[in-house]
C-alpha cells in the first residue's frame, strides 16, 4: 500500500468496517471486460479467516461468471464526507477490499449466510421460509487477504 500511514491492519477494525458499511462491490472475471456489482451482504470471521454471505437469484450472469471462475475481489467502503485541508479538498473515508474463493452453500450454511446478512441489513431475527430458500442461491466468500485504508482529517 502506498500510503502505509493510512493502512488499517487491525483485523477488529477491519470487521468494525464491514459492519458500518452497507455494500459491497463483488467484481468478478468477465470477457471482455470485469463485472462488478453492488450486493448486501453479511459476514463473519472464523479462526480469523473473513468469511462474507451475499445471495442472488438462481441463474444469471453473476452465477455465470461465479462458476467458471470463483475468484472475486471485493470491496465496501463508507465515505463520511468532504473536507478541505492545506492541500486542498480531500474525502475522509473508510475502506475494505478482499481476495477471494466464492463457493454455493446450500443447507445450514446457507440458513446461516442469509441469518448473517439479515442481521447487517436490520433484520435480525427475520425467519425465511423454505420458499424463499428454494428460490435463492447463497454464496460463501471466503477471504484470503484483506486490508483496509482511512482517511480522517
Amino acid at each position: 500500500m502506498r500510503r502505509s500511514d493510512r493502512e488499517v491492519t487491525n483485523p477488529a477494525e477491519l470487521a468494525d468496517i464491514l459492519r458500518r458499511a452497507n455494500t459491497i462491490r463483488l467484481a468478478l472475471h468477465g470477457e471482455p471486460y470485469p463485472y462488478v456489482v453492488p450486493l448486501s451482504y453479511g459476514f463473519e470471521v472464523v479462526d480469523g479467516t473473513f468469511l462474507l454471505y451475499f445471495h442472488g437469484a438462481k441463474q444469471g450472469r453473476k452465477h455465470d461468471l461465479i462458476a467458471k471462475n470463483p475468484h472475486v475481489c471485493v470491496e465496501a467502503g463508507i465515505m463520511h464526507h468532504y473536507a478541505e485541508t492545506p492541500q486542498g479538498i480531500t474525502t475522509v473515508y473508510e475502506s475494505v477490499i478482499g481476495e477471494g474463493t466464492a463457493q454455493r452453500v446450500k443447507g445450514g450454511a446457507a440458513a446461516k449466510g442469509l441469518e448473517l446478512l439479515l442481521a447487517h441489513c436490520g433484520y435480525e431475527g427475520y425467519e425465511c421460509t423454505q420458499t424463499d430458500m428454494d428460490m435463492t442461491q447463497v454464496y460463501q466468500i471466503t477471504l484470503e487477504s484483506i486490508t483496509g485504508k482511512r482517511r480522517e482529517v
